[in-house]
């Protein structure tokens, strides 16, 4: 196998290639134990490695001039190979944490054990150093953390380890510049199989709450698969699901006001109209208050110049996009997100998250875009304790199940009629 082939990559140098082919040949034959203390003798203790000619490759390029700015990719190939291997393979998998937790460990050799090395070895260690403070090493560390054993959590632990319960964060959180194309696919189809597991689970759950209202015989409890109530689980079923605006559901509703779209003169006539569909599903004490006039003033300033404009998927999927940077968070450079902690206290978590599935329902192309506003919320707060971020797992937890039953094939409409 060739690493060549796998990574897709420009410009990798002849001592890369022999590092990752060499791994590579490693990983067919060794124990993920035996594999891992290769690894801490090779990078981060940088001596005692028993194949001297793959230690002067790594020598090389932790000399080269471009090291500070290269190390972290050729380090982050060279974790995922292995880990692309162990991932598949459920009873290897705690060996990635035990992989990642070595970059925070101390070396235990000292640098003048190979004193013709030391000053090689003293410069390729603080490089390690430099890697636990990049993307990289954070998105290797979120991966451990979701492929570790679901575990009861607990108010004090950090909000970021729970990560694993959000499959629409994966893709935005455990990928950074350098992640290889096989990893990349590792982590869409561990995406795939954790989110047609959450479906189920939350199937099961509310067949078993109907078949229990429903039948005097006992029956064998199903846990709930959220971190809500079931009060708070039920009426976010009933919103995102039933017919919760009078007579239509979400999704009839807006399918009903993009067939209306394709009647709008303009781009500027388009925006009225957006306004009236976003208030109409806002409670109208909070939006008289001052949210109908600052969404009235976003809407104006977006895209003034083209008004009288036929209406674009181009202009529709900007102007939605901009509405979720409004609602939610700007940006990672900008994460303020007043609005929607204020939405959140005011409306709370479910008719805010019925807010935003109204837009996204207006245009699917922008799911991913809302997902990605809700990664950088959880990167902004995932060293925080959990009781002290209730309010965002609150928010996540709404979201997961507005996505789940309106854009997968499992049809839970029917089992939430039945819950009411």
């Amino acid at each position: 196998m060739n690493a060549g082939s796998i990574y897709q990559s420009r410009g990798i140098t002849p001592e890369e290639q022999r590092l990752y082919d060499h791994l590579l040949e490693l990983i067919q034959t060794e124990s993920p134990h035996a594999l891992t203390d290769r690894f801490r003798l090779l990078f981060v203790e940088g001596t005692g490695y028993p194949h001297l000619s793959f230690q002067q490759d790594l020598d090389r390029l932790v000399q080269s001039t471009t090291s500070a700015q290269e190390f972290r990719f050729i380090l982050n190939r060279c974790c995922h190979i292995l880990i692309n291997r162990w991932q598949s393979r459920p009873q290897y998998q705690s060996a990635i944490a035990e992989l990642v937790a070595l970059f925070e460990a101390a070396p235990t050799r000292p640098i003048t054990a190979d004193f013709s090395r030391s000053r090689i070895i003293k410069q390729q260690r603080h490089l390690i150093q430099d890697f636990q403070n990049t993307e990289q090493y954070l998105t290797l560390k979120r991966l451990a953390t979701v492929l570790q054993p679901a575990e009861a959590p607990t108010e004090t632990e950090p909000f970021g380890k729970i990560i694993r319960r959000y499959p629409y964060l994966y893709e935005h959180c455990l990928m950074s510049e350098g992640t290889p194309d096989s990893q990349q696919a590792s982590i869409r189809q561990l995406q795939v199989n954790r989110q047609k597991q959450f479906e189920v689970d939350l199937s099961k759950y509310v067949t078993y709450q109907v078949r229990r209202k429903s039948s005097d015989r006992t029956i064998h409890p199903v846990e709930n698969p959220t971190l809500l109530d079931e009060r708070s689980l039920s009426t976010a079923l009933h919103q995102f699901t039933g017919k919760a605006n009078g007579n239509d559901t979400c999704r009839e509703v807006a399918q009903r006001f993009l067939t209306h779209c394709q009647e709008v003169r303009s781009y500027r006539q388009f925006k009225a109209e957006l306004y009236h569909y976003l208030t109409d599903a806002v409670n109208p004490a909070y939006g008289k208050r001052h949210f109908n006039q600052q969404l009235g003033t976003l809407l104006a300033k977006t895209y003034p110049e083209s008004e009288w404009q036929p209406l674009t998927d181009f202009l529709m999927v900007r102007t939605c996009s901009q509405l979720l940077n409004f609602l939610v968070v700007e940006s990672a450079h900008r994460p303020q997100h007043f609005v929607f902690v204020d939405l959140l206290s005011n409306l709370g978590a479910t008719s805010t998250t019925q807010l935003l599935l109204q837009i996204v329902l207006l245009c699917r192309r922008v799911k991913p875009y809302l997902e990605k506003r809700f990664s950088i919320l959880f990167h902004h707060y995932e060293s925080y304790s959990r009781d002290r971020v209730q309010w965002l797992i609150a928010a996540m937890e709404n979201l997961h199940i507005a996505l789940s039953t309106n854009f997968s094939a499992l049809n839970l409409c029917f089992v939430n009629q039945l819950v009411r």
